[in-house]
């Protein structure tokens, strides 16, 4: 099942107190990228985000889901109508996030 773009629009919406925050439609899903570098996607109108340290400890019982099959697994974000919570995620994330490779 693809995921629909007003669920996309809604977290969004949840991430716009963060600068640089973009996506990459692929597939019926959608990567999320801040400041250049991937924190996760909206797979099946679902919030995943890379299973980093800083995203355990703030989320120590989030279920880990694959967002398709043959992937790696990702923690569901459930507290998705907190935007301030949601901000502080992705900012303690993001210097665990593996900057993106240089294409060739």
């Amino acid at each position: 099942m693809a995921s629909s773009k007003e669920y996309l629009d809604f977290v969004l919406e949840q991430l716009s107190d963060l600068e640089d925050v973009t996506y990459r439609a692929m597939m019926g899903e959608y990567i999320l990228y801040y400041q250049g570098k991937i924190i996760g996607g909206i797979y099946d109108d679902r919030f995943l985000v890379k299973p980093v340290k800083a995203a355990v400890k703030l989320m120590p019982k989030a279920t880990a889901e694959i967002p398709y099959e043959g992937a790696k697994e990702m923690l569901l974000v459930n507290d998705i109508d907190n935007r301030e919570f949601l901000v502080k995620l992705i900012n303690e994330m993001y210097d665990e996030l593996p900057a993106l490779k240089k294409k060739r």
